[in-house]
């Protein structure tokens, strides 16, 4: 039986709290995914072969209309890969965190990243290189989403059918990305970035194969690390030049004692020539 180091063990489960606050949310857009799904010319084990091996809520979004267009194989493949050309960026941030793994762990790790996963763990702040509990806490994070996500996926596809389209679905996934989103929003940094993701999604919304999407993510990317380099600078400048010399305290003098010694004689003693203390 595989046994995983303590360390590891905690950080797993410290993963799985970090994210449990979510799941909800990612349950039901996978569950509107698995719908949208199962509504398309795809069947049901194409559709969850699919999903099995995409892994991508939006790249698996973004296929349908083609695949009910009869586009051309190419076209769907080009369409799905610009769309996840996130993951290449993600998986840029995660190197630097985990390259001393074999390939295949590292194969691993790719394939169980998602958005919200890369985005909960980059807030954790780990160091570079190994870290006790790092891959743990990261496996905690993303292997619960990839669970969450599949299973309500699944469940949508399969029950697709007994849901009117009357109901508006595919509105109901957008509601649920953004308490997830919103979540996520705790610096001037982040603002910035999703402000200008935002902006540049909608008014590049008519550029073909999703483009959007990759320019969005792109531009925050940019605003962000402008804005983390602006801030690093500022408080450059505010700190001081030279290191500050705290006084170290004298400490209390002694309670005197049948054994103490009085400072006065002491220091009289020391400052006497050695030749003084010469007797004959």
């Amino acid at each position: 039986m595989l046994r995983l180091p303590a360390a590891e063990r905690e950080g797993f489960a410290a993963g799985f709290r970090i994210i449990s606050p979510l799941l909800p949310a990612i349950f039901s857009w996978g569950l509107v995914t698995g719908v949208a799904m199962s509504k398309s010319v795809l069947t049901v084990p194409q559709a969850i072969g699919m999903s099995l091996m995409l892994y991508a809520g939006s790249a698996q979004l973004a296929s349908l209309p083609l695949f009910a267009a009869g586009m051309p194989l190419w076209t769907i493949l080009l369409t799905v890969g610009i769309v996840n050309l996130r993951f290449v960026i993600f998986s840029a941030g995660l190197q630097p965190h985990f390259s001393y793994l074999s390939l295949p762990r590292r194969i691993a790790l790719g394939y169980v990243n998602g958005d919200l996963g890369f985005v909960m763990f980059m807030n954790q702040n780990f160091g570079n290189g190994y870290v006790p509990g790092k891959e743990g806490t990261y496996y905690g994070i993303t292997l619960s989403n990839w669970a969450v996500w599949h299973v309500s996926t699944i469940l949508g596809i399969v029950l697709g059918a007994l849901v009117p389209d009357s109901w508006g679905l595919g509105f109901a996934g957008t509601l649920a990305l953004i308490p997830m989103m919103v979540h996520t929003i705790n610096s001037r940094s982040t603002m910035l970035a999703v402000a200008l993701a935002s902006l540049i999604g909608v008014l590049a919304f008519d550029l073909p194969y999703r483009l959007n999407l990759v320019l969005g993510v792109l531009g925050a990317l940019a605003a962000g690390m402008v804005c983390d380099e602006l801030a690093a600078r500022h408080a450059k400048r505010l700190a001081p030049a030279h290191p500050v010399k705290v006084p170290i305290a004298a400490s209390p003098p002694a309670a005197a004692g049948p054994n103490a010694v009085e400072p006065q004689k002491d220091a009289v003693h020391s400052a006497r020539h050695p030749s003084e203390d010469r007797r004959g």
